[in-house]
């Protein structure tokens, strides 16, 4: 009995310590259940983010991010699109410590209060290697060439975002494993509440994984039928544009929640043979093979199989589909992951903020719901939504350009 009461008290300071955003409020809180923990859980796509960004407190663009993260207040959070820094990389010294932009981005601007009445936030980071701008040392694209190196990227324009890549920089990301215009591009981070604790001896990494090891995998073929791939390069190409990752976070009841965390390649930018839109389907296939626990599964250090059965997850992510709309090939989030039954997919966030062309659910300016926070059954949803609220200039306090092209999605889940 003393047990539960300590458990709902927590419960309540974790909860009682967050600002509600205005799609919050409505509706009142839910109602308490003993040993439960409610915590908000949030992805938001950063639009290209880079070492030389991260490297600028005084960023205007980030500094707009991190105040959008900080009404929004998150426990957990996943950020796509965020590169992970490598030595290789531009602005990486050859003796740097691998992987600290998603810490640099947490201590120099999650920290720091980024508009009057905001709160800092202390967050841990975690962040892995990706594929993205890493050769593969094969012509994957079939124009004749195999592209090792990578051009000087260009600054980024005054007001912070960065210009389209040339053709010289598309040919190198290409042939890489994941598209990139150098190493570690387009990379995630898992930003998490200080109060919560990363089991750090439970993550799972699955950037290594080959394609070629899904059943049935929707592998691309050239016009005659004859696989797109060279034998080699089939054994060797892998699933994962960026990563596939189960980090797996304990929480002040001591319940234990699986993040699922992967950012797939988008369905466009190829030809008729359609790999990228391939490509898609399969990463977003594999979160349903993962939660069932398939046995082709085998993780970066060889372990094998999914997800225990009994376990609470949460899919999160840039999931680059929409089930309703878009390019994606054979409609990967309807046919492969809104089926499973160990998922919750019927109540999709919504806006409150009306933006003329975007339907509720959009999460992009583009017009398409990619982004997506998608807990089991075993958890309960208590309020959700897609923050489309701009946020404010850090110097003149007036309102500022929203970003990034994707807005965050949220989501309170309720945890017992």
């Amino acid at each position: 009995m003393i047990r539960g009461m300590l458990r709902v008290l927590v419960a309540m300071l974790l909860a009682g310590s967050w600002t509600w955003p205005p799609e919050a409020r409505a509706g009142g809180p839910p109602e308490p259940v003993e040993g439960a923990v409610t915590i908000r859980v949030a992805t938001f796509n950063l639009n290209d983010v880079r070492t030389d960004d991260l490297l600028d407190p005084m960023n205007p663009r980030l500094r707009r991010l991190a105040q959008t993260i900080q009404r929004l207040r998150p426990n957990v959070i996943l950020l796509t699109e965020i590169a992970y820094d490598m030595p290789g990389a531009p602005g990486v010294d050859d003796d740097a410590q691998p992987g600290q932009n998603a810490r640099r981005f947490a201590e120099s601007f999650l920290a720091a209060a980024q508009a009057p009445g905001l709160r800092a936030l202390d967050m841990a980071a975690f962040m892995a290697p990706v594929n993205t701008g890493i050769p593969s040392g094969h012509d994957l694209d079939l124009n004749g060439k195999v592209v090792m190196e990578y051009p000087t990227p260009p600054p980024p324009r005054a007001d912070g975002t960065r210009p389209p890549p040339s053709e010289e920089a598309r040919a190198y990301g290409n042939d890489c494993h994941g598209f990139g215009t150098f190493p570690g591009q387009y990379g995630m981070a898992l930003l998490v509440d200080r109060r919560l604790e990363i089991v750090a001896g439970g993550v799972r990494t699955f950037r290594l994984m080959p394609w070629d090891f899904v059943p049935g995998g929707l592998l691309p073929s050239r016009a005659d039928g004859s696989p797109w791939f060279t034998a080699q390069a089939q054994r060797e190409v892998r699933l994962s544009s960026k990563s596939h990752w189960d980090v797996p976070v304990r929480l002040p009841n001591g319940a234990e929640v699986h993040f699922l965390c992967s950012h797939p390649t988008p369905p466009v930018f190829d030809g008729p043979e359609n790999r990228n839109g391939r490509r898609n389907h399969d990463e977003i296939r594999f979160w349903a093979d993962y939660i069932e626990n398939a046995s082709y599964i085998v993780d970066d250090q060889n372990n094998p199989g999914g997800l225990d059965k009994r376990a609470h997850f949460v899919i999160l992510g840039d999931l680059n589909a929409d089930p309703e709309k878009g390019d994606s090939f054979k409609n990967p989030i309807a046919t492969a992951l809104f089926t499973s039954r160990r998922l919750h997919a019927d109540q999709p966030p919504t806006s409150d903020l009306e933006i003329q062309g975007l339907s509720p659910s959009d999460t992009a300016l583009f017009k398409l719901r990619v982004d997506y926070v998608l807990p089991s059954r075993t958890l309960g949803i208590v309020r959700s939504g897609v923050w489309r609220h701009a946020p404010v200039d850090p110097l003149t306090g007036r309102p500022a350009p929203f970003p990034s092209d994707h807005f965050p999605v949220w989501m309170e889940i309720m945890v017992p």
